[in-house]
């Protein structure tokens, strides 16, 4: 079985079961890396190489690499940018739209490949750094502003408040893991809300304890999350209070900080 493979189309929904009809768990976008872990007619399991999650997906999504493609680290530094007009033109001529935080595997004088096939890159690319972090993250983070919720997502089209933050981080630098569930295990504690800055993440439990929401804080008494839709709402000791709503709609839990 051909194990390296990479994601060939803009967005690839990752589902929990092999079938159309199930969950989105997560999406690839285009150039991630994912192993093949098993493989039906039309599905196959996959492991993504950036954040270690599995799903199904259609295989025709794929596009297979060599096991050295796959492991040259150095050729997938390069990211689409944070504007709405990243076009890719494949040698054919017709053109891919990818979201910000795309990965441009082997960019080299204005393309990429996936394999053997070259797509000319229409858009400035940057290779994130974290040196630019307190500088750029409250913009990287409202250019999201309005995109709508969608559980799994992790594009401008929708996504949702893990895949928004891994995305904001992922465009300055830095990997997160996928779930907030995850996310919450690293980082740094912030003690006391009064001492979160810029860039720090929030989550937030359920009754029962566990972490279903984060988000990323603008300053000590606002932050921007993803819940309905890309949005900046004041939070306080308690957790998020929609002013939509009139109520609290997150309970605060802990305050990390990654950078």
């Amino acid at each position: 079985m051909e194990m390296y493979h990479v994601c060939r189309i803009a967005i690839a929904p990752l589902r929990s079961e092999p079938s159309d009809r199930s969950e989105i768990v997560s999406q690839l976008l285009f150039g991630d890396r994912v192993l093949v872990l098993e493989k039906t007619e039309k599905w196959c399991l996959v492991r993504t190489h950036h954040d270690n999650y599995e799903g199904w997906m259609d295989h025709k999504q794929l596009q297979k690499i060599t096991d050295l493609q796959y492991h040259d680290e150095q050729s997938y530094r390069y990211v689409t940018a944070v504007n709405f007009d990243n076009r890719l033109v494949d040698d054919a001529g017709t053109i891919y739209y990818l979201s910000p935080g795309s990965t441009l595997p082997f960019y080299e004088d204005g393309y990429c490949y996936l394999g053997e096939n070259r797509f000319e890159v229409k858009t400035e690319p940057f290779i994130p750094n974290v040196s630019d972090f307190a500088t750029k993250v409250e913009a990287t983070a409202k250019f999201f502003l309005n995109s709508p919720y969608l559980w799994g997502g992790r594009s401008f089209f929708g996504i949702d408040c893990s895949g928004f933050v891994q995305t904001v981080y992922k465009l300055l630098g830095i990997q997160l893991r996928r779930d907030a569930s995850q996310q919450v295990e690293d980082g740094e504690l912030v003690d006391f809300l009064a001492s979160a800055k810029m860039g720090d993440l929030a989550f937030f439990d359920n009754e029962e304890g566990k972490i279903i929401h984060v988000g990323l804080m603008l300053s000590n008494d606002k932050i921007i999350h993803s819940a309905g839709k890309v949005r900046i709402d004041p939070i306080d000791n308690q957790g998020i209070y929609n002013l939509e709503l009139d109520r609290y709609s997150h309970k605060l839990r802990v305050i990390k900080r990654f950078v």
